[in-house]
């Protein structure tokens, strides 16, 4: 499938980290990170240094030999804790793709997988444990399958997983249904929905409801557990379809009823004189809380600096960015990861459970468009003293 996203991008050796460290495990999903309503805290976050490429996740010459379940190419990679195993959630992904090849294409097309690991130890690398759902011979199924419509903008062109979270022993992606792959970083979208797992990511079931339309700001997502006055919430960050819309926040209670009852999600509609947030009970409610050119985003709490992270990417560059509340005031764009040293970056999805110094190291994935693969960085935040 032919899809331009950014420039031609070259591949960048994997350089292994020779150091162990011991690894800080964020929270799962269990409790959620308390929210504090102040405003008027001080950033902290001064900057990033030590950016490092440590290992190439999928594809061929990978850590993990993903090719023998037929994962050739495949990019993004946001990562959702269950238990002891955080599942790894790839897009558009290839079985066979030429060597030359550049970007997202190639034979056996899967609208997308998913990996799971164990593995604790983020410095050199996350080596998979496996891949659900499977077929009958022990290939990379698709978790929910695309149409595959020609892309003319009639139809469904695939199913992206943008996000996923857990309640309780229940698995959930955030899926969008692309209608049609535009120019660099442009794309539009039917709608976006959820599925579930309720084995651990064995089989996975569509939910007819709740779903957003292809024009909200609820297209693509990041979650996470929030505490919120004694109750646990999932918090979903979503922007539009493609690269170049704002950020919005809406939430819904963690649990399973809750999440599959579209009256019972709630959105951003401002703060009150003292800071409290005010909810909305319709997507028109909501107010941007980071305005710029956010794509595929990742949110997550720093037990670090005491305040949240979030990572994007622009159609060029990678950065990050330090909140204060789930809403904001959010600090300026710091930039992680440059296109003039790894063309084609995109989607840089942190986890909380892969964290190290304390917190002040962070680890991500981050996909490269031209050898279409999925890499593994870490970077480390300089905090003021």
């Amino acid at each position: 499938m032919p899809r331009e996203r950014t420039p031609r991008a070259r591949r960048a050796a994997a350089a292994a980290s020779s150091i162990a460290l011991a690894v800080v495990l964020g929270a799962c999903s269990a409790g959620g990170t308390p929210v504090d309503t102040n405003p008027n805290k001080p950033f902290l976050l001064r900057g990033v240094e030590h950016l490092q490429q440590i290992a190439q996740l999928t594809g061929p010459g990978a850590i993990n030999d993903t090719e023998k379940v037929a994962v050739a190419g495949t990019d993004l990679g946001s990562m959702t804790n269950l238990g002891d195993k955080t599942f790894f959630f790839f897009g558009d992904t290839f079985g066979e793709r030429d060597p030359k090849a550049i970007g997202g294409q190639g034979g056996n097309w899967r609208s997308n997988v998913s990996a799971y690991t164990t593995d604790t130890d983020p410095s050199d690398g996350i080596t998979f444990d496996g891949w659900r759902p499977v077929d009958d011979v022990g290939l990379a199924s698709p978790l929910v399958e695309g149409d595959h419509d020609a892309n003319d903008g009639t139809g469904e062109v695939t199913k992206i997983p943008t996000y996923g979270f857990a309640v309780g022993d229940t698995l959930y992606i955030s899926y969008m249904s692309v209608r049609h792959w535009g120019a660099a970083g442009e794309w539009d979208a039917n709608r976006s929905a959820l599925a579930k797992s309720t084995d651990e990511g064995r089989t996975w079931t569509k939910l007819k409801a709740p779903t957003w339309p292809g024009d909200s700001n609820f297209v693509q997502v990041a979650t996470a557990h929030v505490d919120e006055g004694g109750t646990e919430y999932v918090y979903f960050w979503g922007i539009p379809a493609g690269r170049f819309g704002s950020v919005e926040l809406m939430r819904v209670p963690a649990t399973t009823s809750a999440v599959e009852d579209p009256r019972a999600y709630s959105y951003f509609a401002g703060t009150d004189p003292g800071g409290s947030p005010r909810w909305g009970a319709k997507p028109a409610d909501a107010k941007v809380v980071v305005d710029g050119t956010i794509g595929e985003l990742s949110v997550m709490w720093s037990t670090y600096l005491d305040r949240w992270l979030m990572t994007y990417s622009d159609g060029g560059n990678a950065y990050i960015r330090e909140g204060i509340t789930p809403w904001g005031p959010w600090g300026d764009p710091i930039e992680m990861a440059s296109s003039s040293e790894y063309p084609g970056l995109y989607s840089p999805y942190m986890n909380p459970r892969y964290v190290t110094d304390g917190g002040r190291r962070i680890y991500f994935t981050m996909s490269l468009w031209g050898p279409y693969n999925v890499f593994w960085f870490s970077i480390d935040l300089d905090k003021k003293p």
